[in-house]
């Protein structure tokens, strides 16, 4: 569970009753931290989330906790039970309201119901064939992927860090997956932290835990995420983007495997597989001492590369079936088929966003579309952007500002290997630039 209430008295409340039920508790003062947490990897089963919170309001909380999870089940609380609260809140996604002050039978019954409901929904998703299970089959379709998996079928019995390397969108989470699949601590914890989506003072104590009073709001004692993968791996995604006093910890971990908690001494022993994956390229972060060489080599030991879907164009077809099943299921569709036109189309398409670009594509058609079929002006933005090889235009062909803008920015990204502050400090323009040009070109 994750509890998102600025009443620290309420916050320590709820995770000791939830914890006498038997749940793992998380907390969180305000809506900024909450996002933060499940943007940094946490997957709570559900949430409980104040209405009245600082800063970030409640209701826009919970639209931004739609956009990261659509389906994780939110319950409002609050001392305001205004019908228009309760209609927006509603409309927003939030499974149920319950008004403070309530009682623990009253806070029980609503967990009881959304998570039957959400049980109810994964069957649903399960049988209808939903699925990363397809798009796991799918993506080692091509030679070069199934050359990675011969490589972790290789190393499945050894506890061998591996360093996943390759632009974003690729599927490095699916290699990391299936190399904790194929090893011995298969049925143990796969936890993944993403080290880009949290700061520096926040991924520590994600990563290693704190003891309560360990900084204010600290109510209670906080397993880490390394103690929560303990026999089994964890995953951490972005990680060129960790800080130098990050990685002098990580290194400590990796060489005698303890740590220790923020506001503790006490040595915390763990067993467990580390797999990394990046966008970046580490060899070029060391030369330039933004990486440590020591943790470096201690991560490479056993490095794969991940080629873009560009060069693994025969898992296109497939991977598009895989999607169209899965929304199928999501949005109680029957499953469309796409136009030749189309199928022409994403067969050139240069996917700088690579296998998730191709999914978001999907989707949008899926969602949007009203026929049974989706065709080309489904994608109207597939037409502006890249191809695998850029016809020639003639002279009468002025490109719009607009066009011109997106050609280059992409471009960039390409030069400098999805490197947004390279890309953004050769264009002159900000990384937040970037990443907002790249969500309107429906890239991220």
């Amino acid at each position: 569970m994750l509890v998102v209430d600025d009443a620290e008295g309420i916050r320590a409340f709820l995770a000791s009753l939830l914890e006498v039920e038997g749940y793992d508790v998380d907390t969180a003062e305000d809506g900024r931290s909450a996002l933060a947490l499940l943007e940094g990897g946490a997957a709570p089963d559900a949430i409980l989330l104040d209405v009245m919170l600082p800063g970030v309001g409640g209701l826009e909380t919970l639209r931004r906790i739609r956009e990261l999870d659509p389906a994780v089940p939110v319950v409002m609380l609050s001392v305001v039970g205004k019908a228009s609260t309760i209609v927006e809140a509603m409309q927003l996604g939030a499974a149920d309201y319950l008004n403070k002050p309530f009682e623990a039978p009253q806070l029980r019954a609503a967990l009881e119901k959304v998570l039957e409901r959400r049980s109810l929904e994964r069957e649903r998703d399960r049988l209808a064939g939903e699925p990363t299970v397809s798009a796991e089959v799918v993506i080692w379709g091509s030679d070069a992927m199934r050359s990675v998996r011969a490589t972790l079928e290789q190393i499945a019995d050894t506890d061998i860090t591996i360093l996943i390397q390759g632009e974003s969108g690729v599927g490095k989470e699916i290699v990391a997956r299936t190399a904790h699949d194929l090893s011995p601590r298969r049925d143990k914890p796969f936890t993944k932290v993403n080290c880009a989506a949290l700061p520096a003072e926040l991924l520590e104590s994600e990563l290693f835990g704190y003891e309560k009073g360990a900084f204010t709001g600290a109510t209670a004692r906080k397993h880490g995420r390394f103690e929560v993968a303990h026999r089994g791996t964890i995953f951490l995604d972005e990680i060129g983007e960790m800080s130098p006093a990050l990685q002098a910890k990580l290194l400590q971990v990796l060489q005698d495997h303890e740590f220790t908690r923020l506001g503790s001494n006490q040595e915390v022993k763990v067993d467990v597989r580390v797999v990394c994956a990046t966008n970046r390229r580490l060899v070029e972060m060391v030369a330039e001492n933004r990486f440590r060489e020591d943790l470096y080599f201690r991560l490479n030991v056993v490095s794969l590369e991940i080629p873009p879907l560009r060069a693994r164009r025969g898992e296109i077809p497939l991977l598009i079936d895989s999607f169209l099943r899965r929304f199928s299921a999501r949005y109680a569709k029957p499953v469309r088929e796409l136009s030749l036109e189309l199928r022409g189309e994403l067969d050139r398409y240069h996917f700088p966003g690579n296998v998730r670009e191709l999914e978001n594509l999907i989707e949008r058609a899926f969602a949007m579309g009203a026929r049974e079929q989706i065709a080309v002006n489904d994608l109207p933005s597939l037409s502006k952007t890249p191809m695998a090889s850029t016809p020639v235009t003639s002279p009468e062909s002025v490109p719009a500002l607009a066009d011109v803008e997106r050609e280059l920015i992409l471009k960039a990204l390409a030069v400098f290997k999805d490197d947004k502050e390279a890309a953004a400090r050769a264009l002159g323009i900000s990384r937040r630039t970037i990443y907002r040009r790249l969500k309107e070109y429906g890239v991220l």
